[in-house]
Parts: C-alpha cells; structure tokens; sequence
C-alpha cells in the first residue's frame, strides 16, 4: 500500500517564512518529479489554504492530482477559514473520510 500525506501548514518546518514558504514549494515539486508518489495528499489546519485560490501551488497540486493522487481538504478547516468556495484543486472532505484513509495505509507522514 502507498503512503499518505498529511500537510496541516501553508509552509514547511519552523523558522522564516521566505525559507519555510520556499521548502514547501520545493516539497510539492519534487513530489511531480518524484517515480513512487503517495495515493493521498490530504491537508487540514492552515494547509487548506494551499488547494484554494491564490495558492501559488496549484498547478503543482493539480500535476500531481492528474498524476493519480488523490487530494482531500478538511471541509470543517475551509469552512474555518471561508474558504469553502475558494477550493481549486483537489475535493473537500471530512474527518470521517479522512480517519477512514488513515486507517487503511500503513504509512503516514505530515508535513
């Protein structure tokens, strides 16, 4: 079974925002170039923001969605954060579907 991945920041790691903006620009890219890729991305929290509107990741996250990953966003963190309109990449979901993914992958990182 594949792995899952949890992205609950709009940025990676700790510290200046121009380094942690710029490590999870270079996550997400090396995911598209990378041969084993995860069967989820889910994200939650602040991470939400990068499947929406204005993201400077979405065509990124949409290579990797029509490379097969599935994308899920926390609908209660959109809704949190009004950007239930604003998703454009990716489907929202809930913490039932969510758990139920965790549940059945062995393997999960967050980010």
């Amino acid at each position: 079974m594949g792995k899952v991945i949890m992205i609950n920041n709009e940025r990676m790691g700790q510290g200046e925002t121009e380094l942690t903006t710029l490590l999870m620009g270079n996550f997400l890219r090396s995911l598209v170039s990378s041969e084993k890729k995860p069967e989820f991305l889910i994200f939650y929290a602040s991470g939400v923001k990068l499947v929406s509107e204005g993201s400077v990741y979405l065509e990124t996250l949409v290579s990797l969605e029509n490379s097969g990953v599935e994308v899920l966003s926390c609908s209660t963190c959109l809704n949190y954060y009004g950007l239930t309109d604003k998703v454009k990449v990716g489907k929202k979901s809930n913490m039932k579907e969510i758990v139920e993914v965790l549940l059945k992958f062995e393997g999960t990182i967050t980010i």
